[in-house]
């Protein structure tokens, strides 16, 4: 799970670093341990800046000064593959062909095959363990055929550059498996927006008129058929998003969720074109995405999250009441901090108890679940969160939380609790039980990690220390995220609710290599191996720091790419040029 975004204005002399930068802040939750962004300037410089970090910390004066151009993307990262090193922060880039960058959310789950054919299929290095560095290349390969393609083709059709991105995207998801969402960036042509067959992961965009002016009516109205209607605006600047949320931070109007299968490109005259790309798409969402990681003021598949965890808490309530009835002996309901908060007040309102905020948080301190380690997550519960001893003290108390991974941060709680003075202590979450791993881009831990991995409720409660458990059931789960569907939408075709039932939606089983080798690499003493023996080594591309390379210092990668204005022939003959220049000659064997 990461947040992306990609921005590209109409007035050329407009800079999108600012813009880049607020999104990023906003999309924050979404990944705390590495951000980046890069922009194109008017000379055709990839202007790169990566790091680990947080935003704030990832870009000082000094680099926004150097991130120049109208058009660029930007990434947060919370790592799922690969490492937690520097090298692997987004986005990566790619010079051939034209100058390609990617800022990509999800996981593939067939990088191995992906990474052994770009190899020794196309010749082309990967230089790290990122799947998205793969992802990149497989693009950059695909547009490569599909230009030359172009380039042999004899017919009197001119050369459009849409067909030629939308072949390679369909190349891109045909061969590509898993959850992805992401911007590629293509220098002196524009952004494509994309979303996996599944739509597992989400992605949005939007518009604004540039200079501030108003949009047409349609667009006004927010439709979800009215991208058609996007060319005839004039002077539009396009935001493409993990979550509305950024969307709506930075002055856009969303126009609607990018397709499961659909790739969305935006030409830098700001011309939009769109395209489900694959055969047989299905809509099949994260429905962990409403769970936890969006935030509530976010719109995703026309769905409100706020609305969707109201719905979860009535839910959980009904649960509770039917276990217990009207004698649950629950004196006051207390969310932990903060995506449960939602969840937890209507539940208190279902049940007839008091609300109360009994625990205050640090909002210094990174989000446990996101954190790396066990003793660092147990460590940082303690300093994230304090207790109000007058909500706990003689009473009992309901704990709500958005779901239960490891167990450890509901063990602290529960024990914070007890030593606040609560006389009983229940604990429920606003998800099943988490019983089986993600392979879609969520860094839960190897299955045997999970605390409700082969037990029940009663074993869990024993295992955390409180009386009693609760989970929701997932029917009713998905039932608080499909009665928040707008009565103008099309339902869904099911919901990725595998790390609670264990049917994957790309079809793998448990059981399967795959997941021999994601317990290899997910649990927490090879990550602490792995990360620990990073080398901290300049990434070929640059944007990084190193004992040789100032930290102010950004790296400027020269890309030759055809300029806007030139006619589709011209520009086919430019970036024919520009491929024939750089071409990489197969060695003979």
């Amino acid at each position: 799970m990461c947040g992306i975004i990609g921005l590209l204005l109409a007035n050329k002399d407009q800079h999108v670093n600012q813009l880049l930068f607020d999104g990023l802040t906003v999309l924050q939750h979404r990944g705390q341990d590495a951000a980046g962004m890069v922009t194109i300037d008017k000379q055709d410089r990839l202007r790169l800046r990566k790091d680990n970090g947080l935003v704030r910390d990832v870009f000082q004066q000094q680099h926004m000064l150097e991130l120049q151009g109208p058009m660029g993307i930007g990434h947060v990262r919370y790592p799922t593959a690969g490492s937690s090193s520097q090298e692997e922060a987004q986005p990566f880039l790619t010079n051939y062909p034209l100058g390609i960058g990617v800022a990509h959310n999800g996981n593939l789950t067939n990088t191995d095959e992906l990474q052994s054919s770009l190899k020794y299929s196309n010749f082309r290095h990967v230089n790290t363990d990122s799947d998205s560095e793969v992802l990149l290349n497989v693009f950059a390969e695909s547009l490569t055929n599909e230009l030359l393609q172009a380039k042999s083709d004899n017919t009197s059709q001119p050369f459009r550059m849409q067909d030629v991105i939308f072949g390679a995207m369909e190349k891109v998801m045909t061969s590509c498996q898993g959850g992805y969402a992401g911007c590629y960036l293509i220098n002196g042509f524009g952004l494509v927006g994309f979303r996996d067959p599944n739509g597992i992961r989400p992605l949005v965009f939007g518009v604004r008129k540039s200079g501030g002016g108003q949009l047409g009516e349609v667009l006004q109205k927010g439709s979800s058929d009215s991208l058609d209607s996007i060319s005839d605006q004039n002077e539009l600047d396009y935001c493409i998003a993990s979550e509305s949320v950024a969307i709506d931070t930075l002055g856009f109007k969303l126009v609607r969720d990018v397709r499961a299968g659909e790739a969305i490109f935006i030409d830098l005259e700001g011309n939009c074109y769109s395209k489900v790309v694959h055969a047989n798409p299905r809509h099949t969402p994260c429905i962990f995405e409403y769970v936890y990681f969006a935030r509530p003021d976010s719109i995703m598949d026309g769905v409100s999250v706020y609305e969707a965890r109201l719905n979860m808490g009535e839910k959980l309530a009904e649960k509770i009441l039917r276990q217990f009835g009207d004698n649950h002996n629950v004196d006051v309901v207390i969310p932990v901090p903060d995506t449960s908060r939602t969840s937890a007040l209507q539940a208190a309102y279902r049940l007839n108890v008091p609300f109360r905020e009994g625990f205050m948080k640090n909002r210094y301190i990174g989000r446990t679940f996101i954190m790396p380690g066990q003793e660092k997550r147990k460590k940082s519960v303690r300093l994230k969160l304090n207790t109000i001893r007058r909500e706990f003290e003689g009473k009992n108390v309901l704990l709500v939380d958005d779901s239960i991974v490891r167990g450890t941060t509901a063990g602290e709680i529960v024990q914070m609790a007890r030593d606040a003075g609560a006389k009983n202590v229940y604990f429920s979450s606003a998800a099943p039980p988490i019983r089986y791993p993600n392979i879609y881009g969520i860094d839960l831990p190897s299955q045997k990690e999970l605390i409700a991995f082969e037990r029940n409720e009663e074993e869990i409660a024993a295992k955390i220390g409180c009386e009693w458990v609760v989970y929701q059931d997932q029917a009713d789960l998905e039932e608080s995220v499909n009665m928040a569907i707008p009565p103008h939408m099309e339902k869904f075709d099911g919901f990725d609710c595998s790390t609670f039932d264990g049917i994957y939606v790309t079809g793998q089983r448990m059981g399967d290599d795959y997941f021999t080798k994601l317990h290899s690499l997910r649990n927490d003493d090879a990550k602490a191996t792995r990360n620990f023996g990073s080398v901290r080594s300049p990434s070929t591309l640059g944007g990084t720091d190193s004992p040789t390379m100032p930290k102010h210092t950004l790296d400027k990668i020269m890309v030759d790419g055809p300029k806007s204005s030139q006619s589709p022939q011209r520009e086919l003959d430019h970036a024919m040029r520009v491929l024939e220049k750089r071409r990489m000659i197969a060695p003979s064997f």
